[in-house]
């Protein structure tokens, strides 16, 4: 037994905070290990020796600073975590080991607003079939991420907007697919998981304050508030796609009018160049039309600029982010979208929130979500386990090094 307090204890806890800091970071080097957790390099050290010896981390040789050093990353047969990503039209799934590698990732088009028990279906399979192109044992599986295009209730944990999904009312999400995989399942909503894909490995790196907007069926915001994302006590902080921009304007599927996504989305945006660019029109071909320099592409791609930048506006006088990432299709636009952003920006947020903030467009793509749902198991999951799991393993089969099979089969990082 361990008591409080104790050397045993405290050295338990010291072994929980390097492996909490690898596994957040995906690999660091030893020094870093110390500046993130305050430790002593010798500590550090010694603590590193140990977890390579139970097959926790693998170290391999890097350099610092034009200096040697060793860089510390969990072992790529540790475990496995699965990020799913609904969209209104997509089921993307990834699967990544602790070393912040994706092994595999696929996407195929769904319509997931039709029914939540085919959506599952079909997420279910793409799991199990991309755990079987990996050669790793479901039992490795940790823990799933995943991210559903509306707001989560916090205390029920089911939809917190019928109208949003309305083929998922009363659904549990994280039940469902728990049920069906028989691993823990951690659920939020896409914008969310776009900010903490975007926080960890991409344009969001190194911002404490942030606000990630996504435009695509629908309108959406993850806030990302000192380092964490914030999703209000209900689960639906970030709706930013409901503020009202015009109380005469169109009937949103929120039920009022005038909403920023009726002016912004794809659903409301398309039907406004389908007349004469054909029924088939998608934003992806918006975009790219847009690009080359189609004149009614260009005028609604800036007018959904101005009318997402006094949204932004609204949230820079309200948070002060730092920075605002554009992801979704909308943001392949560059500046023909990020240009009017800026300037609804200058126009209507208070200037000293308006000089602080940068708009950029996302690093991550349509990968986004994803990657924040593969983040999201790797944030939530429980240092303890990993550590008592390589352990018994260690004792089974003795001291041994780190294999790196599961790492040179992967097809790259997360990014």
């Amino acid at each position: 037994m361990e008591t409080p307090g104790s050397q045993t204890s405290l050295h338990r806890a010291n072994l929980e905070r390097v492996v909490r800091a690898v596994r957040m970071a995906g690999s660091l080097t030893q020094a870093e290990i110390a500046r993130a957790t305050g430790l002593s390099a010798a500590t550090v050290s010694n603590i590193v020796r140990e977890l390579k010896e139970t097959g926790t981390v693998e170290v391999t040789p890097t350099s610092a600073g034009g200096r040697r050093a060793r860089s510390v990353s969990l072992s790529g047969d540790a475990g496995i975590v699965i990020g799913v990503d609904f969209g209104h039209t997509h089921l993307r799934v990834a699967v990544g080991n602790l070393a912040h590698q994706v092994l595999a990732e696929e996407a195929e088009p769904l319509d997931v607003d039709a029914s939540a028990a085919d959506g599952f279906d079909r997420a279910e399979q793409l799991v199990k079939r991309l755990i079987a192109t990996t050669g790793i044992g479901q039992d490795k599986v940790v823990g799933v991420g995943l991210g559903v295009p509306g707001p989560i209730d916090v205390s029920s944990g089911t939809l917190g907007s019928t109208s949003i999904l309305p083929g998922w009312s009363g659904i549990n999400p994280g039940q469902e697919l728990s049920a069906r995989l028989g691993v823990p399942v951690y659920v939020d909503n896409d914008a969310n998981l776009g900010a903490l894909g975007e926080l960890v490995w991409g344009g969001g790196r190194g911002v404490r304050d942030l606000a990630y907007i996504k435009v695509a069926s629908g309108v959406g915001a993850g806030l990302v508030i000192d380092g964490q994302i914030y999703r209000g006590p209900g689960g639906t902080a970030g709706e930013i796609g409901h503020i009202t921009l015009d109380e005469s304007g169109p009937v949103c599927r929120c039920g009022n009018r005038g909403c920023l996504e009726t002016f912004a989305a794809a659903r409301y945006v398309l039907p406004l160049l389908q007349p004469s660019h054909g029924p088939d029109l998608t934003m992806e071909r918006v975009v790219q039309l847009a690009r080359e320099g189609d004149p009614g592409c260009r005028r609604v791609i800036a007018d959904v600029g101005r009318h997402v930048g006094s949204g932004v506006a609204n949230l820079c006088n309200l948070l002060n982010p730092s920075r605002v990432v554009l992801g979704g299709d909308l943001a392949e636009a560059g500046e023909l979208v990020l240009a009017p952003i800026r300037e609804s920006v200058s126009r209507y947020a208070i200037p000293s929130a308006a000089r602080q903030l940068s708009v950029a467009p996302g690093a991550l793509g349509g990968r986004a979500e994803v990657l924040g749902a593969l983040a999201l198991v790797l944030s939530e999951m429980g240092d303890s386990t990993l550590l008592d799991t390589s352990a018994s393993a260690a004792r089974r089969s003795g001291p041994r090094t780190t294999a790196r099979a599961a790492a040179e089969a992967t097809t790259g990082a997360f990014i």
